[in-house]
């Protein structure tokens, strides 16, 4: 579920538009604000970053407007990263608007509940799209424990051990926004039995069916190396783990 098959960049965005477009906000954003320092991206910081201070003040687009600012370099990486890496499953399953909804209520409740149980204070300030990616982790679990069939056994070793270094490190990093990453899981668990109405299994080959290499008489042609390319894709995941733990580390350093 997790290894990308895509031969470019542009078939990647034609197979999952909604993904690709929050990645490139995320990133033109981060250049606009952090790296230009453009006068107008000072003004989209202002008014975009999330404050329980301007929220209690009426302010409630602050609620949505955080999930696409980003702190620093490292953090929009990460999760952009961990987005390309675990959002084109889920949008290839929920379909396009599901997937897009399913990724902004997570961050919502997430920054909803910041609100609830965050400081007042006018200098509290928080960022990041990490409430919406432990959504994606909220629905997967959810898959684990209601919907097996939906997920691979080698997806779900990845999902457990990724969610958990993730909890991890929401505890012991400094500067994180714990209540956002627990009730951004917390809200993409509840709203999965919706979002998973009438949702199909992810497959590789529902993007590129010409991978099936086919007889004239309909039959599918047997890969004497397809259990190296399953070792090999076994690899590739633990390589990404690694990755975004080695991400994580460094962004809490």
């Amino acid at each position: 579920m997790f290894i990308r098959n895509e031969r470019s960049i542009k078939e990647f965005i034609q197979y999952y538009p909604v993904t690709s477009v929050l990645v490139i906000v995320f990133m033109a954003l981060w250049l606009i604000i952090d790296f230009l320092q453009l006068p107008f991206g000072n003004l989209i910081y202002q008014w975009g970053a999330g404050n329980n201070f301007f929220v209690d003040q009426g302010q409630y687009w602050r609620l949505v407007t955080p999930i696409f600012l980003h702190g620093d370099l490292m953090h929009m990486l990460f999760n952009s990263f961990a987005l390309v890496i675990f959002g084109p499953a889920l949008e290839q399953m929920l379909g396009k608007v599901k997937f897009l909804i399913a990724f902004l209520t997570a961050g919502i409740i997430g920054n909803i509940a910041t609100f609830i149980f965050g400081p007042a204070e006018i200098f509290y300030v928080h960022l990041g799209a990490s409430g919406s990616i432990y959504g994606l982790f909220g629905i997967y679990l959810f898959m684990l424990a209601f919907r097996k069939h939906f997920i691979d056994s080698g997806s779900r070793q990845v999902i457990l051990i990724i969610f958990i270094i993730g909890l991890v490190m929401t505890f012991i990093g400094s500067n994180i926004n714990s209540t956002a990453h627990i009730f951004g899981a917390i809200g993409g668990f509840l709203i999965a039995p919706i979002v998973l109405i009438r949702a199909n299994p992810y497959s590789p080959w529902r993007n590129r069916r010409h991978f099936y290499r086919e007889k004239d008489e309909g039959d599918v042609q047997f890969d004497p190396n397809r259990w190296q390319k399953k070792k090999r894709s076994k690899k590739i995941i633990w390589i990404i783990v690694g990755i975004l733990v080695l991400i994580a580390i460094w962004n809490r350093l």
